[in-house]
């Protein structure tokens, strides 16, 4: 059960430092490009030092499309709530419909595959 776990703990923790690497500049849009990348960069090298063992020690219980799959749904869950939480951006029925589509597609790899 444990290391089921693991790497589904280790891609929260990366995606939460990914979408802040990604997005969280754009609250300081006064900011030059060039400090912003240079953050964006720093934070996500300690996206990388959790994604890479997630992957690494998942592969151990989950085929890799099943990882990339746990991915999308983790990353669309982070950012949504990023989004609402950090960017003042108000989830719609068609945001939360499209990432529905997006989760459906990750249970078929799911039902599909074995590890």
């Amino acid at each position: 059960m444990l290391t089921r776990l693991i790497p589904i703990v280790l891609l929260i923790g990366s995606n939460l430092f990914m979408t802040f690497a990604w997005y969280g500049h754009l609250k300081f849009k006064d900011k030059p490009l060039w400090l912003v990348v240079i953050a964006s960069w720093a934070i996500a090298f300690f996206e990388y030092w959790l994604a890479v063992p997630a992957n690494r020690i998942g592969s151990n219980v989950y085929s890799p499309a099943q990882l990339k799959a746990m991915q999308e749904v983790i990353t669309l869950t982070v950012f949504a709530g990023f989004a609402w939480a950090y960017l003042g951006q108000k989830p719609s029925w068609n945001m939360g419909l499209g990432f529905a589509l997006i989760a459906a597609g990750a249970f078929f790899v799911f039902r599909g595959q074995r590890a």
